[in-house]
């Protein structure tokens, strides 16, 4: 049979859902059409440059941190604060180890470490524990409270032989019990050990009850220490003394 050229002409141009006819009358589909070069040059660079852009977004917006409801009391998590905040102490460690006389304090929360360096050297390290990181809410005034060892540098304010801990509110609350009107109920001695240094806004470093715990992160937020290093550096750091903690 012959097809003319117009027939030909209306055949190829039905859609990709038509059907041809084999010998016999059985119908078959279409065979799929191949990409042209150009075509399958122009879909690898929509694969190259789309995927990126689309692809990149959704993980952007499946990875993105919640805000923190107590924002602003947490350590930073941007990365570029997280660089200005360790370039920052960097600059003030190699200020303190230009003045070899001056001793200094260095606290790793991370790795609960307490360094003493004077001479440009560093002098005794320390087994400490510093803040859990956990947060505590008062299910009545909704009060919150992070326990955490803060970052940056710190003075040695003052010193305390055989300091008597205030019991705060927030450790009445974590045991479940009311906050006493009664303050003298409050003071419980000898569970900061036998020496405490101060280094503002409630922070010191102590003794502790708890030495089997040294080398954790279980304080709420002061720096825990073995008889004989709290005793070292009660006795040779001074008002003034820098305490680098990060």
């Amino acid at each position: 049979m012959t097809i003319s050229l117009h027939q030909r002409s209306a055949a190829s141009t039905r859609g990709p859902n038509r059907f041809r006819r084999e010998a016999g009358g059985t119908k078959l589909p279409r065979p799929p059409r191949k990409l042209s070069l150009w075509g399958t040059l122009i879909l690898v660079v929509l694969l190259l440059v789309g995927w990126p852009l689309y692809g990149g977004h959704l993980a952007k917006q499946q990875s993105a941190p919640k805000a923190s409801p107590l924002a602003g009391k947490a350590a930073p998590t941007d990365p570029d604060k997280l660089r200005k905040a360790n370039e920052s102490l960097a600059k003030r460690l190699s200020a303190l180890a230009a003045k070899p006389d001056e001793p200094y304090v260095v606290v790793d929360s991370a790795l609960n470490r307490v360094y003493w360096w004077q001479g440009g050297a560093m002098i005794r390290e320390m087994i400490a524990s510093c803040g859990t990181g956990n947060i505590l809410e008062d299910p009545n005034s909704g009060r919150t409270w992070v326990f955490e060892t803060p970052r940056g540098e710190r003075k040695v304010i003052g010193k305390k032989a055989a300091p008597v801990w205030m019991k705060p509110d927030w450790a009445f609350i974590e045991e479940g019990e009311p906050i006493p009107k009664d303050g003298s109920r409050r003071a419980e001695p000898g569970v900061m050990g036998d020496y405490a240094v101060a280094i503002g806004d409630g922070y010191y470093l102590h003794g502790t009850l708890y030495k089997r715990l040294l080398g954790r992160n279980v304080s709420h937020g002061c720096v825990r220490l073995g008889d004989d290093d709290i005793e070292f550096i009660y006795k040779t750091a001074k008002t003034g003394t820098r305490v680098i903690l990060f």
